[in-house]
């Protein structure tokens, strides 16, 4: 079991966040991205949207960072530890930009990149881009197959609805072959099958953890299964929110929960199929008592989990 580092202030969900973390600044950040890696926490992810309508704003918060960008600047602040996005919504933006801008980070970083891709559930947000909402999965299913083709072919070509290219070139190409890790975000049938087609890792939202076991037999079960998944990413506080960002009430995944009780639901996870987990950021009075909390957990956790 891999621990990922939960960096405060990545967004401010009504749900799991502490009131603490809106002090958190990109400076703080940065110096925590330092320390995680020091400490040996395996990956840093980036939650994103890139725009909240106010009605949102109770449950989800205002503040979430555009994913790549904000990739880019931790892996470029850091020498070995991972970074992802938890989740990057995969039809809002152009795939041949989506490509560029992972593969860019891949390659700067020597291949620290994992993406978490999802179609997203804010209708609104759609609107406000001018991106079809109904039509978001048909994008997605297009817009993984044309990313991977950039990745992946000398000479790249893709013919679809929704993108289409030929008679391009496309470097820098990811460091890590065959492609940069791609993680699927979600519940849905339709995502547990997207994943079996194309991904080494899903990350459940909504899925309770008693089902995780049947849902990775579900992606291995399809026909067009790739073969591929070894990661499963399912964190402590994961069943403290809903549908819509609403707030669900379970004591077993509060913060700060005692050593004995975190290490026996890391075990109860790891043995349901997860591979990476994180601790939920707990009650303090600053950003300094993190760095002592993130090394006890450090100290005290990841070794009884490895």
């Amino acid at each position: 079991m891999q621990l990922g580092f939960a960096m405060p202030h990545m967004l401010r969900l009504k749900a799991s966040c502490q009131p603490w973390e809106a002090a958190v600044t990109g400076a703080d950040q940065t110096r925590l991205a330092k320390w995680a890696e020091k400490l040996g926490y395996s990956m840093i992810s980036i939650p994103e949207h890139h725009i909240v309508p106010a009605s949102h704003v109770e449950l989800s918060g205002p503040h979430y960072f555009s994913a790549y960008p904000a990739m880019g600047y931790i892996a470029g602040a850091t020498e070995t530890i991972r970074v992802n996005s938890c989740i990057a919504i995969l039809p809002l933006q152009h795939p041949i930009v989506t490509a560029k801008a992972l593969s860019t980070i891949d390659w700067l970083s020597g291949g620290r990149v994992t993406v978490t891709f999802a179609v997203g559930w804010m209708k609104e947000e759609f609107d406000l881009l001018g991106v079809a909402f109904n039509q978001r999965g048909a994008m997605a299913e297009e817009y993984i197959q044309a990313i991977i083709e950039l990745w992946t072919s000398e000479k790249p070509e893709f013919e679809g609805r929704h993108v289409s290219f030929r008679n391009v070139v496309f470097e820098p190409k990811p460091v890590q072959k065959p492609f940069i890790p791609v993680w699927f975000g979600g519940d849905a049938d339709a995502v547990l099958q997207r994943t079996a087609r194309y991904g080494s890792g899903w990350w459940p939202f909504l899925t309770r953890p008693e089902l995780i076991a049947e849902k990775i037999d579900y992606i291995k079960s399809q026909s067009d299964y790739s073969g591929k998944l070894s990661d499963v990413f399912y964190g402590l506080s994961t069943s403290r929110v809903g549908e819509g960002h609403t707030v669900q009430d379970d004591p077993r995944a509060r913060p700060g929960m005692t050593r004995q009780e975190i290490i026996d639901r890391l075990g109860w996870f790891k043995e349901l199929g997860v591979t990476i987990s994180a601790v939920p950021i707990p009650m303090l009075k600053c950003v300094e008592d993190y760095f002592d909390y993130t090394q006890w957990v450090a100290e005290e956790i990841m070794p009884a989990v490895k």
